[in-house]
C-alpha cells in the first residue's frame, strides 16, 4: 500500500472537457444466452483521448447497474451532467487520456441510448416491453467485441470496471483471453451470495407488484411504476453504503427534532432514502432495473466447472488487478480474495489490494487517495509497457 508521502491528488488534473457521444448501429443478430437473439439494435459509446498508431492503448471501461456509456467530461447542453467515474478518467487522473484511448459503452438493455425495452421492437413496431429478452453479462461482453471491432481494436491494454463493471471485465478475460493484456476488477464478485440474490428479489418484487408496472407493458399506459421504482433504490442503495457510513452521515438525527408519531418521514436517513428513490424513479426504466439485477444473479462463470473457479479461470492470459474495500459488505472483500486464490493456483500474474475505506461498495466510485494511487501506479506501468 503507498505511503502517505506518495499520494497524488488527482482531483486537480482536468477534465477530459466536453464529450459527445455516438450510437453505434448493428444490423446482425446477436445470439443470447439464453438462445433468443436481438437484431437492429444500437449501442452507445463515448470515447476520449486519442487511438494510437497500431490501436494497442485502448481501455475499455464497464459500467456498473445505473452507469452508462458517460464515463467521463460533460455534454455541451448538459454542464452539469459529468461521467460518472470522472475522478477517474482524464488527462492526468489515474487511468490518464493523454496516454489511453479509453471507451465506454451503454449495455444493452439500459435506459441510456442503447437498445432496451422502451424502444421499438423491429418486429411489432411497439416498445419491447416486457419482451425485451433476459440478457447476461456474457451477453454484454459479446457485444461490447462488437463495437471493438467496429472501432478496429483487436486488443485491448485493459478492460476496467467496478461492482456489476468488474464482473464484465473478469467475462472478458475468459471470453476472449486474447484480446486484453490487463484485467482490472474493483469491488466486484464471481458470483452474487445469497443475501445479494434476495436482496435483488425484493427490489425487483417492488416493481412487479407495482400496479402500474402493466406486465412491463406501462409504456402503451403512459405511465411509470414510480413506487416499485422507489423501494428498489432504497434497498439498494442500503446495501451500496456502510454502517459507520450512515453512522457519520445520519446517525439517528431527526428531520425536524422531534418524533412526529406517525409513518412519515422522521429521520434524516429515511429523508435521503426517500430522495434516492424518487430521483432514480425519474430516470431509470423498471424494465432495465430487472433485465440488470437478473443479470447479476446470473453470473456465475465457475457454474459450467462444478464450482470450479480455478478452473473457470484457467483459460485467461491476462494480467490482473483487483481491489476490494473493508467496509463494502454487498461485494465483500473475501468475494476478491476468492478471485485472486483462483487465479494464482493457475499462476496468474495478479495484484490485490484491500483498502481501509469507511464508504462500503460506494467506494469504487469516491475519491480515497490510496485507491486513485493504486489506480495510476498500475496504469502507469500499462503505459510504459507501451512505450
Amino acid at each position: 500500500m503507498t505511503t502517505s508521502s506518495s499520494i497524488t491528488d488527482h482531483r486537480a488534473a482536468s477534465s477530459v472537457g466536453i464529450v459527445e457521444p455516438q450510437a453505434l448501429h448493428f444490423a446482425d443478430a446477436l445470439t443470447l444466452q439464453s438462445g433468443a437473439t436481438i437484431t437492429d439494435y444500437t449501442l452507445m459509446v463515448e470515447t476520449y483521448g486519442t487511438l494510437n498508431a497500431d490501436k494497442s492503448n485502448a481501455v475499455l471501461i464497464c459500467h456498473a447497474l445505473n452507469a452508462s456509456h458517460h464515463v467521463a467530461g460533460v455534454y455541451a447542453d448538459q454542464p452539469k451532467n459529468v461521467g460518472w467515474w470522472d475522478n477517474m478518467i482524464g488527462p492526468g487522473k489515474p487511468v490518464d487520456t493523454n496516454r489511453f484511448f479509453v471507451i465506454g459503452i451503454n449495455n444493452l438493455g439500459s435506459c441510456f441510448g442503447s437498445t432496451g425495452p422502451m424502444h421499438s421492437n423491429p418486429s411489432t413496431g411497439k416498445p419491447y416491453g416486457a419482451d425485451f429478452p433476459v440478457v447476461t453479462v456474457e451477453d454484454w461482453v459479446k457485444a461490447q467485441a462488437l463495437v471493438a471491432d467496429r472501432l478496429g481494436i483487436q486488443q485491448f491494454a485493459a478492460v476496467m470496471g467496478g461492482s456489476l463493471g468488474g464482473m464484465q471485465a473478469l467475462a472478458w478475460s475468459m471470453l476472449f483471453p486474447d484480446r486484453l493484456r490487463h484485467c482490472v476488477v474493483i469491488a466486484s464478485t464471481s458470483k452474487l451470495s445469497a443475501q445479494n440474490i434476495a436482496f435483488n428479489d425484493v427490489a425487483r418484487q417492488a416493481i412487479l407488484t407495482d400496479p402500474d408496472f402493466h406486465g412491463g407493458d406501462f409504456y402503451a399506459h403512459g405511465v411509470v411504476p414510480r413506487r416499485g421504482l422507489r423501494v428498489a433504490r432504497m434497498i439498494g442503495h442500503i446495501t451500496y453504503l456502510s454502517n459507520d457510513d450512515m453512522a457519520e452521515k445520519f446517525g439517528r438525527d431527526l428531520k425536524s427534532g422531534e418524533y412526529q408519531f406517525g409513518f412519515g418521514v422522521d429521520f434524516e436517513i429515511e429523508s435521503y432514502l426517500r430522495y434516492q428513490g424518487d430521483k432514480f424513479s425519474d430516470y431509470f426504466d423498471a424494465n432495465t432495473y430487472l433485465l440488470i439485477t437478473k443479470a447479476l444473479d446470473y453470473f456465475d462463470p465457475a457454474r459450467q466447472f462444478g464450482g470450479d473457479l480455478s478452473k473457470a479461470l484457467a483459460g485467461t492470459k491476462a494480467k490482473f488487478l483487483l481491489a476490494s474495500f473493508t467496509t463494502d459488505w454487498r461485494f465483500s472483500p473475501q468475494c476478491s480474495r476468492d478471485i485472486v486464490q483462483a487465479l494464482v493456483s493457475n499462476q496468474s500474474t495478479v495484484s490485490y489490494a484491500e483498502i481501509d475505506a469507511p464508504h462500503g461498495h460506494d467506494a469504487f466510485l469516491l475519491d480515497d487517495a490510496r485507491y486513485l494511487n493504486l489506480v495510476a501506479a498500475y496504469f502507469n506501468n500499462i503505459a510504459q509497457e507501451l512505450s
